[in-house]
């Protein structure tokens, strides 16, 4: 399988790409697989391809360690991976079968598993980039490195390329659950899931997923036979079929409407901002969807008094900004980021933040 990615080097000419784009001052737009290009405020600006630089670099099974570049397609890693028993913990989205590493870490999405065994920034071990200089830079590697007080190579996870370019990615992968099962329960009310799921997040089940809709809970086992064979004994519930990968790829019912939909991180443990709405809530009521047409200011404003936020995930209007917006010291810090690694803005500008 490791044969079937192609090794395909283009280091060199994407670099001579960025330095020609830095010469003229011509801002670009960075495409991988285009599986996540709704993903973000749009942005105008010539493309620079990174899809066709493929190829796994080292892969050692023993050492839990892939490193690779970022054009490798996201469902030929995680074959590979699986032949040895291994997967990516983050439970990668694929949103298509051209996603691409590269666009994995760019986007920082992670499924349904991102509770209960961390996100993608998590397993980045360490990146090689192309900065906004033109230069080629590397960050940590095969162990995690921190640098002036960063570690800088996690910072590229959710940076929608607006730091520079990911040539390659060490990740740390995991071994594959010996079994799982997904369990059913009635909780008529998201205020009644909440309080559920934070109860059983204080005890030592091994859960790997949950979800709330229309009155029924759902979460997902994951270990050995024997852990999940006791847990599931402690719990009762109704087995359910593996919904795991739709609500992944967001091909969930819940998804599948045409209304706008929004993004909701809050705390765990916040209690139903939203009773009788249309919602869908995971990662132990860490992330709430929200479906509707709802004014985004009084929205960002009521998650922002609750410690929350709020994405426009889909259906924004024209104009309006996409993430929530930065307070003031926050915006400091990313125009900072901004300015060391990309000085002239050239790369996917406006795309996280319309001010960056």
């Amino acid at each position: 399988m490791r044969q079937s990615i192609p090794q395909n080097d283009l280091e060199t000419e994407l670099g001579a790409s960025v330095a020609q784009a830095v010469a003229n001052g011509t801002a670009l737009k960075i495409i991988g697989g285009d599986s996540k290009s709704f993903y973000g405020n749009p942005v105008e600006a010539q493309a620079l391809e990174v899809g066709m630089h493929t190829g796994v670099i080292d892969y050692d099974p023993a050492e839990l360690v892939i490193t690779l570049r970022a054009g490798c397609k996201l469902n030929q890693v995680e074959a590979l991976l699986a032949e040895n028993n291994q997967m990516l913990g983050f439970e990668p989205l694929h949103l298509g079968d051209k996603a691409t590493i590269g666009g994995v870490l760019a986007s920082g999405l992670a499924g349904p598993r991102r509770a209960y065994a961390g996100g993608v920034r998590e397993y980045i071990l360490g990146v090689k980039m192309l900065s906004g200089r033109g230069e080629i830079l590397n960050f940590g590697g095969r162990v995690i490195k921190n640098v002036a007080g960063f570690d800088v190579s996690r910072l590229m996870a959710g940076a929608l390329g607006t730091l520079g370019v990911i040539l390659e990615a060490s990740l740390r992968v995991i071994p594959r659950f010996e079994t799982e099962l997904s369990l059913g329960f009635e909780h008529s009310s998201a205020a009644a899931h909440i309080q559920w799921i934070n109860q059983l997040g204080s005890k030592p089940l091994p859960l790997s997923a949950s979800i709330w809709y229309q009155g029924r809970s759902t979460i997902r086992l994951s270990g050995s036979q024997q852990g999940v064979d006791s847990a599931a004994a402690k719990l009762g519930g109704t087995p359910e079929t593996d919904i795991w990968e739709q609500l992944r790829e967001q091909r969930h019912d819940y998804f599948t409407n045409n209304k706008k939909l929004f993004r909701l991180s809050v705390p765990q443990t916040c209690e139903d901002l939203f009773p009788g709405e249309s919602q869908l809530i995971e990662w132990g009521g860490a992330q709430r969807w929200l479906s509707g047409d709802p004014d985004l200011d009084q929205l960002r404003q009521k998650l922002a008094s609750n410690e929350g936020t709020v994405c426009a995930y889909r259906g924004v209007d024209p104009g309006a900004q996409v993430f929530h917006p930065l307070n003031k010291s926050m915006l400091a810090l990313h125009r900072s980021l901004k300015s060391s690694f990309d000085p002239a803005g050239i790369f996917n500008p406006g795309r996280l933040y319309r001010e960056l």
